[in-house]
């Protein structure tokens, strides 16, 4: 298989984060949609990655076209465009992976692997550049590798023109702002269709089923698709992380349906799920989806971090580290004026005692608790209770980056 040529730099250029929305679509995308499939490979120590697949996806635009640049520094890796001629950055947006986890793994230490990618961008109309930046040891976006893209240059575009069998589940207007939803029902066969329909049903409605999810309704589209797209059980070791490394297969499935966020509702009824911002999101049907899929929403949609304490596992300590976390749901303090401490009532003392007596159903009164992103020092957290930690409502912290994110594609 022939790779695209790519530009490696040998420094890392350090480059601002994506600021004013100053950019006219029109003036340099199509309206159709691009989708790059991407391979990374590496370990902790090293890793690389470069472009494998060039596709015209033969779809429009689903995303908005007033907010190209994301105005977000959250995630581990960002995607940035530029017009080739002046540099100028005209979309950009940031996400995680799972080879980000594999890193900090016994195996991702010492073991090189390779994880696959897809990103979903506006087509341009005149030649661009596409860099894959990642953090550097500051936590500030990077190029680590760039590549140049002419959508006139003949041969270089794959064409994709799969019209995936679908159902619309819920739908509310137009895919350009809306935030479109799609469900890929793994694990069912022609002979299980009714059960199909119930268990969409079902799903939808747990997505709708937490604020603030509920009450933006109306700005989403819900889409179905039924495939196998490779989801497990035990993923780096974990019994109950259910995720798919098979990214090219997943957006294969999907074909032309208008996605900005994805779902993977697995047909076992064994507890089990996980999220990547930006990526995925997937819930079995265990009896708890009602809370294990908001939870994971709450990763996927708005990079929220964990809150609940577990020194066991394997990157425990991923967020002790003498730079503040980029989560907007957890601090360790070095840079809290960068998190919710505008939110924090008068004289809230920092960090804020433990009131054992808030029940699991209440987030209790704002503040910074320690013991959050798998620590219990050093990282702090809003609420005595969340759905990030134990499944309680969404505190007023995850609640406002949510509400953001639902504007960045509705607005």
């Amino acid at each position: 298989m022939k790779k695209t040529v790519i530009v490696l730099l040998a420094m890392l250029a350090i480059l601002p984060t994506a600021g004013a929305q100053n950019v006219r679509f029109g003036r340099y995308f199509t309206g159709g949609t691009l989708r790059l499939d991407c391979v990374r490979q590496g370990s902790a120590e090293w890793d690389t990655v470069w472009v494998e697949h060039w596709i015209d996806r033969m779809s429009e635009w689903h995303g908005s076209r007033k907010q190209l640049l994301d105005p977000f520094d959250n995630g581990d890796y960002r995607v940035e465009m530029r017009d080739a001629k002046t540099l100028k950055p005209i979309y950009s947006r940031c996400y995680s992976n799972l080879f980000r986890e594999y890193k900090d793994t016994p195996e991702g230490r010492t073991t090189m692997a390779t994880f696959e990618e897809v990103l979903l961008l506006p087509m341009p109309s005149r030649k661009v550049q596409i860099a894959l930046q990642k953090r550097d040891e500051d936590l500030r976006f990077a190029d680590a590798t760039v590549v140049e893209f002419d959508p006139s240059v003949k041969g270089q575009l794959e064409y994709r023109f799969r019209m995936a069998p679908r159902v619309d589940l819920e739908v509310h207007g137009s895919p350009a702002n809306k935030v479109d939803v799609v469900i890929v029902a793994q694990g069912y066969g022609d002979s299980n269709a009714a059960q199909l329909s119930v268990d969409y049903y079902r799903m939808k409605e747990i997505l709708f089923g937490k604020q603030p999810f509920s009450s933006h309704r109306n700005d989403f589209n819900v889409y179905g698709v039924r495939a196998d797209v490779g989801a497990e059980y035990g993923v780096f070791g974990a019994d109950r992380y259910l995720m798919t490394f098979d990214l090219f297969r997943l957006h294969d499935a999907i074909g032309l349906v208008p996605c900005d966020y994805i779902i993977i509702m697995v047909n076992n009824e064994t507890y089990g799920g996980g999220a990547i911002y930006n990526f995925y999101a997937v819930s079995s049907l265990h009896r708890m989806a009602e809370y294990v899929l908001p939870h994971e929403l709450g990763h996927a949609f708005g990079g929220l971090a964990d809150e609940y304490v577990d020194e066991d596992l394997s990157y425990g300590a991923l967020h002790r580290k003498p730079t503040e976390p980029t989560e907007p749901n957890i601090t360790n303090l070095v840079d809290f004026g960068s998190k919710w401490q505008d939110m924090l009532p008068d004289a809230t003392p920092i960090p804020t005692p433990d009131n054992n007596a808030v029940p699991a159903s209440e987030n209790g009164p704002l503040g910074v608790y320690e013991g959050a992103g798998y620590s219990s020092t050093g990282v702090y957290r809003p609420a005595m209770h969340c759905m990030m930690r134990d499944y309680a409502p969404f505190c007023p912290v995850c609640m406002k980056r949510l509400e953001a994110i639902f504007n960045l594609y509705t607005r």
